[in-house]
C-alpha cells in the first residue's frame, strides 16, 4: 500500500444556478484544461462516491456546522457505483486553520472487507505497520466508534490551470445521498435523496493565489463564498429521506 502525499491548500466554496455554472466553465476553458480523467467521458465529467464515517455523537457533523478551524474526518472514496469495482481510496479530509488537507491511501479488496465487517479493522495496523494513515485512522476508529453514516454522489467536471502556479476549479451536480445509519449494506437497501436539486458546488482550489482572470469572474457574478460541506449536507438531506430543491 502506497501512502500518499498530504495535499493541503486553500478552498473556496460556492452555490451556483446552473446557467452561471455554465457561463463560468465557459469561461474557465479559455484559461484552464479539463482534468485527464473527465477527457475519457462523453460528457466531460466523472462519477464521485464517498462514504462518511462519523461517531454516534455525530462529532464531525457539529464541528463544521460550528466552524472549528482544526478539525478532520475519514472516508472511502471511489468513482463508481460498486465498492468492488475499481480503486477505492481511504481518505483523511481536514482543516487546520486557513488551509485544508487531504490525504489519501489505496485500499485492497481484502483491506475492504476488513473494514466492512469492523470487528477485526485492528489487523490493519499489523499489515501496515508503517503507514500513518491506518493507524490514525485505526486510532480513531476505536476511540470514537466511528460507523459509516452517510453515503453521497455526484458528477463532477474538473479543470486544471495550464501552466503556473497550482489552481484547480471543480464543478460538482447531481448531489444525492443515502442514509447508512451505521452499515454498508444500507448502500443497497435505503433510498437514495436528491440534495440541492438544480444547483452546482463550484470549488476553487488553489496553493498560494486566486489568477487576475478568475477574480474578474467573482466581480462579474457577484459570487459570495459559502460554507459548504457535502457531508453535511449529505447528513442533512439524508435524514429528511424526500427530494428537495430549495
Amino acid at each position: 500500500m502506497k501512502e500518499n502525499k498530504t495535499l493541503q491548500r486553500y478552498e473556496f466554496k460556492y452555490f451556483l444556478r446552473k446557467r452561471i455554472a455554465e457561463e463560468i466553465q465557459e469561461h474557465a476553458s479559455k484559461f484552464m484544461l479539463l482534468d485527464s480523467h473527465a477527457h475519457s467521458t462523453s460528457n466531460n465529467q466523472y462519477f464521485v462516491r464517498s462514504i462518511y464515517f462519523e461517531d454516534d455523537f455525530n462529532s464531525n457533523f457539529d464541528e463544521k456546522v460550528d466552524g472549528h478551524r482544526v478539525r478532520k474526518k475519514f472516508r472511502l472514496r471511489y468513482y463508481s457505483r460498486n465498492l468492488n469495482s475499481g480503486p477505492v481510496f481511504l481518505e483523511t479530509k481536514g482543516r487546520n486553520l486557513e488551509r485544508t488537507y487531504k490525504r489519501r491511501i489505496t485500499l485492497s479488496h481484502s483491506d475492504m472487507k476488513i473494514i466492512k465487517d469492523k470487528k477485526f479493522i485492528y489487523s490493519l495496523l499489523s499489515k501496515y505497520p508503517e503507514n500513518s494513515s491506518i493507524q490514525e485512522f485505526v486510532f480513531e476508529f476505536y476511540k470514537k466508534k466511528l460507523k459509516p453514516k452517510v453515503l453521497v454522489d455526484y458528477n463532477r467536471q474538473p479543470y486544471v490551470n495550464k501552466h503556473g502556479l497550482y489552481f484547480r476549479l471543480t464543478f460538482d451536480q447531481d448531489l444525492s445521498c443515502i442514509n447508512l445509519n451505521n452499515d454498508f449494506e444500507n448502500i443497497l437497501k435505503n433510498q437514495s435523496v436528491l440534495c440541492k436539486a438544480g444547483y452546482t458546488i463550484l470549488e476553487v482550489k488553489f496553493d498560494r493565489s486566486i489568477p487576475l482572470w478568475f477574480h474578474r469572474i467573482i466581480q462579474t457574478y457577484n459570487l459570495r463564498r459559502q460554507s459548504i460541506s457535502k457531508f453535511v449536507l449529505g447528513m442533512c438531506y439524508s435524514k429528511l429521506g424526500k427530494e428537495t430543491s430549495d
